[in-house]
């Protein structure tokens, strides 16, 4: 099987929390091996408790036996941690598309979330005049805000690093 064949397999995955992202626009595909018929797909949760990733694992080995493929396994990695850096610039634009806000760089959203700084665009109106409702939004990997503009209540995915 060919790695682009693999690829576009791994592209029908969907995050089960935000299903306009693919497991490859989160970055959480670490390592691809194939060894004769045999291949392995390594990923790394967006946190290590994260609930989803055992459908993840069970989504991705479907989507392989769909097309053919019964040598297939799915392993965790934990280390290294994933953080928001391996987030696509597609990801990004799909969250945002979606109406969650994605994540800023690191500096920005330290700023945000823990000075109380109005930084996070509004994914409806762009507009940075927002505030943080809750720490943690519709997952932990979310913090709740609101825009002072329209009004909206949106997720923030927060920067991990």
């Amino acid at each position: 099987m060919t790695q682009e064949k693999i690829h576009s397999i791994l592209t029908s995955v969907t995050d089960p929390e935000v299903p306009v992202l693919t497991i490859l626009d989160l970055g959480i595909v670490r390592e691809i091996k194939q060894e004769n018929a045999a291949i392995e797909i390594s990923i790394t949760p967006t946190y290590s408790g994260c609930p989803a990733m055992g459908t993840i694992a069970d989504d991705i080995c479907k989507a392989f036996r769909a097309e053919g493929i019964e040598n297939i396994s799915v392993k965790m990695v934990l280390s290294p941690a994933w953080t928001t850096d391996w987030l696509s610039e597609e990801g990004k634009k799909k969250l945002s598309a979606y109406g969650i806000a994605p994540p800023l760089d690191h500096d920005a959203d330290k700023a945000a979330l823990w000075k109380g700084a109005k930084l996070i665009p509004c994914p409806q109106c762009q507009s940075t005049n927002t505030k943080m409702i809750s720490m943690f939004g519709s997952t932990a990997c979310k913090s709740l805000h609101q825009c002072n503009e329209c009004y909206e209540t949106f997720d923030y995915f927060k920067c991990l690093k």
